[in-house]
């Protein structure tokens, strides 16, 4: 087998809903200038909103690819794109680039299943704009294919919904059990500011009224850590080789969501600060 190097960007958890997906039948990726393609779909388990104690289930088509050295991936409702051509003979990987990530959280009134959060309404949908910098090394731990990547993403809502900005820093560690399988593990954490806070998790005397849930005003006092992730995920080909044909997936995160976020009465009275998502699917790369 030609060497390869474990291509870090598969994404394992820092969205809302579908992070818990990670798509990688091209998690292998050859040195060379070879352009590839993945589209997947999978079905996923996820909290009816960010903080519920109520589960639904819904698909999530994914899709990633490499043109030249230069990488794009969806993850969950983004999509990121690494400007700088991944094309270190060493293994190391500086990546920089734009994001675009559309949040959905309680924008329909019939996808919450609380009846109390639903009556104090729904939310606009927003639209997230940003960047993202990063670095990776191949050959790290466990052999020359496996990957350790440390990496910051920042967005703004330009939308008008919460008109706040998110901060993810996350570090990912995968590496290859074989050339038809691989095991991933991740941590990550939200960073907002207090426009989202008092978006999202505060109730002010109207909604508290309608709703009958207490009013809270911490959640916008400031900006904060609202919650923190960690995540597994692996994956076994169909084909015998995890860079070509069908893979099957699987993954699992959980989240904490912490401080005067947890003390919102959608989750400390409605729902819960454990947050868990559990996902399968399946790919094919071209």
């Amino acid at each position: 087998m030609n060497r390869v190097i474990m291509h870090h960007r598969c994404r394992l958890s820092a969205a809302f809903a579908v992070a818990a997906l990670c798509l990688a039948p091209s998690a292998f990726a050859q040195q060379d200038d070879r352009s590839s393609l993945t589209i997947g779909v999978g079905v996923a388990a996820v909290p009816s909103y960010e903080g519920s104690d109520d589960y639904r289930v819904l698909p999530i088509p994914q899709l990633r690819g490499k043109v030249k050295d230069f990488a794009f991936w969806t993850r969950g409702p983004g999509l990121y794109v690494d400007a700088i051509p991944n094309s270190d003979p060493d293994g190391v990987d500086f990546e920089l680039g734009p994001v675009v990530n559309v949040r959905f959280d309680r924008s329909s009134r019939r996808n919450i299943k609380d009846d109390a959060v639903r009556l104090l309404g729904k939310r606009d949908i927003a639209v997230e704009v940003g960047g993202f910098v990063g670095i990776g090394k191949t050959g790290v731990i466990t052999s020359a294919y496996d990957n350790l990547s440390a990496r910051v993403a920042v967005t703004r809502d330009v939308a008008g919904a919460h008109g706040s900005y998110v901060i993810t820093p996350a570090v990912e560690y995968m590496t290859p059990l074989s050339q038809t399988a691989f095991v991933g593990l991740g941590v990550s954490a939200d960073y907002v500011g207090r426009k989202y806070g008092r978006y999202y998790y505060d109730v002010d005397p109207a909604g508290a009224a309608a709703s009958g849930l207490p009013a809270y005003g911490g959640a916008g006092d400031g900006s904060g850590f609202k919650k923190v992730n960690f995540s597994l995920a692996g994956g076994k080909s169909l084909s015998g080789d995890l860079r070509h044909g069908w893979a099957i997936f699987a993954a699992a995160s959980y989240s904490r969501i912490l401080g005067d976020y947890a003390a919102s009465p959608i989750v400390s009275v409605a729902g819960s600060r454990n947050q868990w998502i559990g996902a399968i699917g399946v790919g094919y790369t071209f």
